[in-house]
């Protein structure tokens, strides 16, 4: 179907978008119908508007259509648990799939209020769900919003199930979803509100090292789901000197003050840090808007030094294997082929096996899996990627925010009581280990048009591979699409080591228009990652 008959077709049908499709020129025509939102292993993730190519109680409707098919093909008597974020229309699109399941005789178990994606991974495992629908697009500007599936075990789909359910959305069309009245639902118990708080936060508590709470900490949710669980946990912890920034403490989709809610990114923590000065806190701490991600900036003589996702990996490594009373025999870590070598230096030397996994939590929860199939899992001490998502415990299947708060606000109150900060502890680390300097840059390419040349570029260097990293000599090269080398599964991943050991990694983002460029400098500090950017930008045109 062409782009204006696809066009026609909402116009003629989609009467609650009809304002919207007709004030449509034809640069918005094609960009909102040349493809069908993508429903890749992370779901759907979107602008929010009208069209195929975007988020709306349609595309919402037809994945979640997919969704019960697929369902109902293994088995009559489901479950499914539904959460969702701050974002507009989060709340909508949830009741929206809580109403279609249920009008396909699929019982709905939906969150009482938004609330943080690993805590809808912990709803499906605590109530023995068939699967999980998180409606989030995680850190992404406010025009976004997305729709997240997970298993069974807890876990975003795997590559196959995710396929398994492409299939079946693929035979939805768009207008031919129906949905059960949501109140009748409500009423009959096919759809129940439900609050697990609790039962949660025990089992995050558990996770728990100790080592004090005499810390001062500037908290921000960035006007996410964090904003009450949080800061709850954080008291029920003991920590009691806690400031949330105000501007940014309570539920807001504009995310007016930060346009970017992404804690990996300096302006995340900009009212947060500037907050701190003003009261001498030692800590800031901000969590992404379904509060599965965490970004840190720690107080030091010279102000406050924020703290990346590699360097708070290594962190939380270190401090586990040398605070942790309870280490079980042969401990697991498991890291992103992305994330930082300085993670298994650090894990070996406490004995801890390193385990890579592809770019994505999912691959983490895999390994998991597998060590809870051999009544191995106490064996799972973290996992972490360099995008600011960490994890210690098999109580829930994805990164979780909330336990990392907890993590951080101790380890910080434990070397605080020695008289370090984590600036100095991760000095300590460089100076027994050497610097490790890592820099991730995104290429971004909108529309159709960028759709294609996101195709182009790496197609050309793929025919065309780098033979040098700024005069070293490229000596492994890996197609993960083609590579035999490893056991992972395949992924359009392109990986070079050079003699020297500085790295360049490419990988197009599951979920935005835009390719990523991993780049690790084996020494010569930021000037180096600066050539070597330079080098990366010419074949990424």
């Amino acid at each position: 179907m062409d782009i204006a008959k696809k066009y026609s077709e909402w116009l003629a049908k989609a009467n609650d978008l009809k304002t919207e499709l007709a004030a449509m020129n034809e640069d918005a025509k094609i960009d909102a119908f040349y493809k069908d939102l993508e429903f890749g292993t992370a779901g759907l993730r979107g602008v929010i508007g009208a069209g195929t190519n975007r988020m709306n109680n349609y595309t919402v409707g037809r994945a979640t259509q997919g969704l019960a098919d697929y369902l109902l093909s293994k088995s009559k008597k489901l479950s499914v648990a539904i959460s969702y974020d701050s974002r507009h229309y989060s709340e909508e699109f949830a009741r929206y799939a809580a109403a279609v399941l249920a009008q396909n005789g699929i019982s709905s178990y939906i969150s009482d209020k938004l609330k943080p994606t690993p805590y809808l991974s912990f709803m499906v495992r605590h109530f023995s769900c068939d699967a999980g629908i998180m409606i989030t697009a995680s850190h992404n500007p406010a025009k976004y919003n997305g729709y997240k599936v997970y298993g069974p075990d807890g876990c975003q789909v795997t590559d196959s199930a995710a396929a398994e359910i492409l299939g079946y959305v693929n035979k939805v069309d768009y207008f031919d979803v129906k949905a059960a009245d949501f109140n009748a639902a409500l009423k009959n118990k096919t759809i129940k509100f439900i609050d697990v708080t609790r039962e949660y936060l025990d089992k995050v508590y558990e996770r728990s090292v100790g080592g004090g709470n005499d810390v001062s900490i500037v908290y921000t949710p960035l006007n996410g789901t964090g904003c009450d669980i949080v800061p709850q946990m954080l008291f029920e912890r003991g920590f009691k000197n806690v400031t949330v920034v105000p501007e940014q403490a309570r539920p807001d989709g504009n995310f007016t003050t930060c346009s970017y809610p992404n804690p990996e990114k300096a302006e995340a923590l900009k009212l947060g840090i500037e907050l701190a000065k003003k009261l001498g806190a030692d800590i800031v701490i901000g969590t992404d808007p379904d509060a599965d991600r965490l970004g840190a900036a720690v107080k030091t003589a010279d102000g406050y030094r924020l703290i990346t996702g590699n360097e708070m990996g290594v962190l939380l490594i270190d401090y586990l294997f040398s605070h942790k009373k309870d280490l079980p025999k042969n401990p697991v870590v498991v890291k992103t082929i992305v994330s930082t070598d300085l993670a298994r230096v650090v894990a070996e030397l406490y004995g801890a096996e390193v385990r890579d996994v592809l770019t994505g939590f999912k691959y983490i929860g895999e390994v998991i899996k597998k060590l809870e199939k051999v009544g191995e899992s106490d064996r799972f001490i973290l996992g972490f990627e360099e995008s600011y998502g960490y994890l210690s415990g098999s109580y829930v299947r994805d990164k979780d925010a909330v336990l990392a708060a907890m993590l951080v606000a101790e380890m910080t109150a434990s070397y605080k009581k020695q008289g370090k900060t984590l600036s100095d502890v991760l000095e300590g680390i460089y100076s027994k280990f050497g610097r490790y300097y890592h820099r991730t840059v995104s290429f971004t390419y909108e529309g159709a048009e960028g759709a294609q040349k996101m195709k182009d570029v790496l197609s050309g260097i793929r025919r065309k591979p780098p033979v040098a990293i700024d005069g070293s000599k490229v000596v492994e090269s890996i197609d993960y699409l083609t590579q035999t080398v490893t056991d992972l599964p395949k992924a359009d991943v392109l990986s070079y080591k050079a003699e020297d050991g500085s790295k360049l990694i490419i990988r197009p983002s599951g979920t935005e228009p835009l390719i990523k460029v991993y780049i690790t400098a084996a020494n010569g500090g930021e000037k180096r990652i600066d050539t070597i950017l330079a080098e990366a930008n010419k074949f990424m045109q």
